[in-house]
C-alpha cells in the first residue's frame, strides 16, 4: 500500500507541489539569520542498468525523471505499467533533460542481460533515456519505501511473490518528488505527460 494515494486529483495547479515531509533549517548568512525550507529528496543510490553501466543519483541530477518499480515476470500490473510508460518514453525520448528509471524488485531473476532483452522487446534501443535498473534488492526496497515513498517488498501471498505499487513518481532537477500517478490508468498517465513539461521549463521548478 502506497504512503499516499496515486495522483491526487486536486494537484493540477501550474506550480506542482513538492511532496513528502519538509522542515525548516536556520543558518547564518553574512551575519543575518536565514530560515530555509528543506524538502524531502531521493537518497543516494548506486545501481546497474541494462547496458551494465553504473547509474547513481548523480546521473540524474539536473534532470526531470519518472521512476517506477516492477519485475519482468510480474503476472499482474507490470505489463500495463510498461505499456503506459512506453507512451511517456515515446513522447519525451527526444528531450535531453528527461529520464526514466525503472527499478526491478526481483534482481535475482532480472539480470542485466534479461533487462536488456526486456528493454529491446519494448522497443527501447538504448539506455540514454530509459534505464532499467537492477542491484542490491534491499537497497531497491529501501529506495522505494523511504525515498520514492511507494511500496516494494517480497510477499509470498502475492502473485509473482512481490507486492509493489503501480505508481509513477515524477522527480524534479533537485531530486524532489513533484507528483505521483497511477501507472495503470491512462488518464493518470495523461496528466503525468502534461505535468512533465512544467518541470522541464526550469523556471517552473521551485528553488531554481
Amino acid at each position: 500500500m502506497a504512503l499516499w494515494a496515486c495522483g491526487p486529483e486536486n494537484a493540477r495547479e501550474a506550480d506542482l507541489p513538492v511532496l513528502g515531509n519538509k522542515y525548516t533549517e536556520e543558518k547564518t548568512v553574512e551575519g543575518k539569520l536565514v530560515v530555509d525550507t528543506v524538502y524531502h529528496q531521493i537518497a543516494p543510490f548506486k545501481l546497474i542498468n541494462q547496458e551494465g553501466d553504473t547509474v547513481t543519483n548523480g546521473n540524474v541530477e539536473g534532470y526531470v525523471y519518472v521512476a517506477d518499480f516492477f519485475f519482468t515476470s510480474c503476472p499482474t500490473i507490470c505489463p500495463v505499467m510498461k505499456t503506459q510508460m512506453l507512451r511517456v518514453y515515446e513522447k519525451f525520448k527526444g528531450e535531453p533533460d528527461f529520464r526514466i528509471l525503472s527499478h526491478t524488485i526481483d534482481p535475482k531473476y532480472d539480470t542485466v542481460a534479461l533487462l536488456k532483452d526486456y528493454a529491446a522487446r519494448l522497443g527501447v534501443g538504448n539506455a540514454k533515456t530509459w534505464n532499467f535498473l537492477t542491484g542490491d534488492q534491499e537497497q531497491i526496497f529501501e529506495l522505494a519505501q523511504t525515498s520514492y515513498l511507494t511500496t516494494a517488498m517480497e510477499d509470498k501471498y502475492e502473485p509473482g511473490g512481490f507486492l509493489h505499487s503501480g505508481a509513477f513518481v515524477l522527480v524534479d532537477q533537485q531530486g524532489r518528488i513533484r507528483g505521483v500517478y497511477d501507472g495503470t490508468k491512462e488518464t493518470q498517465v495523461n496528466r503525468l505527460m502534461k505535468d512533465i513539461p512544467k518541470l522541464l521549463n526550469k523556471n517552473a521548478a521551485l528553488g531554481s
